[in-house]
């Protein structure tokens, strides 16, 4: 290990940094089929390559409220608020806790998967009682088992995860958030891997708060948090007692300029190029149709499976309760999964992504998101896997057998 920077003289870190190799940064060509990001279309990312105007520039003013109204669509609430926040999808679940909870208040917090175990330690940091609800890793969110929680307890807040991206499980929000409306509590669902894969209706649910990230379904690169907010939930945040624990996600704060009623005031400065990239990755699923898109994803997904299965390989998750986007796939015994991924990003340039907690080394996670639910992608990334199976000994069936499998689904979206 070199000297401590902080231990040497000005002179001395002046020829260090002098003799640093700091070039250009020329990223690898992959085929994103992980658990994001997925790919980025080239028309994002010149959008994003725009010329960058002030962040309370007029034409940027004019942007913002297009961005609002597109999100209104995006996820059907008519009515909500809707903003994005700076930051990766995180930031939209860290936004709804803070400013929703405070200290001695009750939060119940359905837990299937890795994504809602972070929603419960976010309530607690906010200063809640958390009062979980836990769940098998794989399967949904059980209606009876949260009003179970819900009639102990006086909650004010119900939190689960539509689209657990851990597990690839499906949870239907309607009943949960009936539930919570029959108790007087307030919902906040994640929405990260579901918005543009898969129905998210806010009016329909009657949810509360719902947060996205722009780097998986959405298809435009990682940073902002589309984020929805009731009415019913503005009131909340309105009528807090305490400022939320965090300042940049103060909701507050963030719709003096979001808000624009009787002129923007500063926050922060906007990351005005993303917001670019998402306004035209919203162009471009409008202009395709969300129904389009959704039905997309799906027959993608059935693509998949099909070839998975002529490979002898299954899903982790019930066909009932599976996301189309996010598959988890189980690991055949005595297959190296970590090898797989390797051969098949360094030979195909194909990245799929691993299992998390409990689910380590059981699963691989293969995401059909966005610009990666396509045909191409499919064929790629069955080829791929055939051949890094076979490269274990596990000749199972052929690539061409695979593909073959596949092909009704992907043949009528080419």
């Amino acid at each position: 290990m070199g000297p401590r920077l902080h231990s040497l003289g000005a002179g001395q870190r002046r020829q260090l940094w002098g003799r640093a190799n700091v070039n250009s940064f020329h990223p690898p060509v992959r085929v994103l089929m992980g658990p994001g990001p997925s790919e980025v279309s080239a028309r994002v990312l010149m959008a994003q390559a725009r010329p960058t105007i002030g962040h309370l520039d007029p034409a940027f003013q004019s942007l913002m409220e297009e961005t609002k109204t597109g999100l209104q669509r995006l996820f059907r609430a008519p009515n909500h608020a809707c903003i994005p926040l700076p930051g990766p999808g995180t930031c939209g679940m860290e936004a709804g806790m803070m400013n929703l909870l405070e200290p001695g208040d009750v939060a119940v917090v359905a837990i299937n998967g890795l994504f809602g175990q972070r929603m419960a330690d976010m309530a607690e940091r906010a200063g809640a009682e958390v009062v979980r609800v836990e769940q098998t890793w794989g399967k949904p969110v059980d209606p009876k088992k949260v009003e179970a929680a819900l009639w102990a307890r006086g909650a004010k807040l119900l939190a689960f995860v539509h689209a657990e991206t851990s597990t690839g499980a499906m949870t239907d929000p309607a009943p949960l958030c009936a539930l919570a409306r029959e108790h007087g509590a307030l919902t906040v669902v994640d929405c990260v891997t579901s918005l543009g894969g898969i129905h998210v209706n806010a009016e329909e649910w009657g949810a509360d708060v719902l947060y996205a990230g722009t780097q998986k379904c959405l298809s435009a690169p990682p940073g902002l948090a589309p984020f929805a907010i009731s009415p019913k939930a503005q009131a909340v945040v309105n009528a807090r007692k305490t400022k939320p624990r965090n300042w940049l996600y103060d909701l507050q704060l963030l719709m003096s300029y979001w808000g624009g009623e009787g002129g923007r005031a500063y926050h922060h400065t906007a990351p005005v190029n993303a917001v670019y990239g998402l306004h035209e990755a919203m162009v471009a699923l409008f202009e395709e149709g969300q129904e389009a898109v959704i039905a997309r994803h799906l027959a993608m997904h059935q693509g998949l499976v099909a070839g998975l299965g002529a490979l002898g390989l299954d899903l982790q998750v019930a066909k009932a309760h599976r996301l189309p986007q996010l598959n988890t796939v189980k690991i055949p015994e005595g297959v190296d999964e970590a090898q797989v991924r390797l051969h098949m990003l360094n030979r195909f340039g194909v990245e799929i992504g691993a299992g998390l907690g409990p689910l380590k080394g059981k699963v691989w996670r293969i995401g059909v998101m966005g610009s990666s639910a396509t045909p191409r992608h499919i064929r790629v990334c069955l080829t791929a896997l055939a051949d890094a199976l076979a490269a274990q000994g596990r000749n199972t069936a052929s690539v061409q057998g695979a593909l073959d499998a596949a092909e009704d689904r992907l043949s009528a979206h080419v």
